[in-house]
């Protein structure tokens, strides 16, 4: 959706995709709108808890049933296990996606990750086709007045343009960017300490491990220490994602930077920065 500043100003039921990198304050805008009659529809919690919880409980009860006692009490049906997936602590998905290495290191087998990243798009997409519905669920049901969609970081690599026609037809796309060194390197840094769930493109993933495997005299991904394969990479996902975020919201949406974003208090700090967006790309 594209508005003059006036025309969003009357925009009564107001919907915005917040569009950038895992860091740039997509879930701390999220959160700061929650208190003022904003419906926060996460994305990654709705993977977790709607399209991947199946594949994680399996992925835990098959832990567990190497344990002889865990074993005996879930097959007598004398305990459960559930999925406690947090808007703010994402470990479900993190564990069940894992990172690409070394087994023995707490790494998962190359052909099993590249099923889980395969699996984890699928549910990103799925994810992404029910905002429309969520939007009207947000309304309609728990009487909210507008609706913020926080994205994963990943959207931008999916390479299924349906799904930003359908973003661009139901909600107002706001990317934040990140344009200074200082900026990315304290993302970047975040990243590598505390990391989210991260999904590669085939083709990406293809050419950095190989990369990797060659700087480091490495035959085969099972030999990588996972957490440093991870270290490695990121900044090159950040930096292949740029120009992917830039394509998306030049022609359907509009920009601003975490510094911005960092400034934002409230409500109508964030309003007061949309327009500020639509004004500067109406100029």
């Amino acid at each position: 959706m594209k508005f003059t500043v006036d025309e969003f100003r009357a925009w009564k039921n107001k919907k915005i995709t917040l569009l950038g990198m895992s860091g740039v304050g997509k879930t701390y805008l999220s959160a700061l709108l929650r208190e003022s009659n904003w419906f926060h529809f996460s994305g990654d919690y709705r993977i977790g808890t709607r399209y991947l919880d199946e594949p994680i409980m399996d992925m835990i009860k098959q832990q567990a049933m190497q344990v002889p006692f865990l074993k005996d009490l879930l097959r007598r049906d004398w305990i459960y296990i559930r999925n406690n997936i947090k808007v703010h602590d994402l470990g479900p998905v993190l564990s069940y996606i894992g990172k690409l290495g070394n087994p023995e290191l707490g790494g998962v087998e190359l052909d099993d990750f590249i099923k889980r990243q395969a699996l984890y798009r699928e549910a990103e997409i799925a994810t992404m086709y029910d905002v429309p519905d969520f939007i009207r669920k947000a309304r309609e049901i728990y009487g909210y007045q507008h609706f913020v969609n926080d994205v994963g970081g990943s959207l931008c690599e999916l390479d299924e343009p349906a799904v930003i026609d359908q973003l661009v037809k139901h909600t107002l796309i706001l990317y934040i960017k990140v344009t200074n060194q200082e900026e990315e390197n304290k993302l970047i840094k975040r990243a590598q300490s505390d990391p989210k769930p991260l999904y590669y493109r085939p083709d990406f993933l293809r050419e950095q491990l190989a990369i990797y495997l060659q700087e480091n005299n490495m035959q085969f991904a099972a030999e990588m220490n996972p957490d440093e394969f991870t270290r490695w990479v990121f900044p090159r996902l950040f930096h292949s994602r740029i120009p992917r975020y830039d394509a998306i919201a030049k022609p359907h949406g509009y920009t601003v930077t975490s510094q911005e974003v960092a400034q934002v208090r409230d409500e109508k700090d964030f309003l007061q920065l949309l327009e500020t967006a639509i004004g500067r790309q109406s100029n």
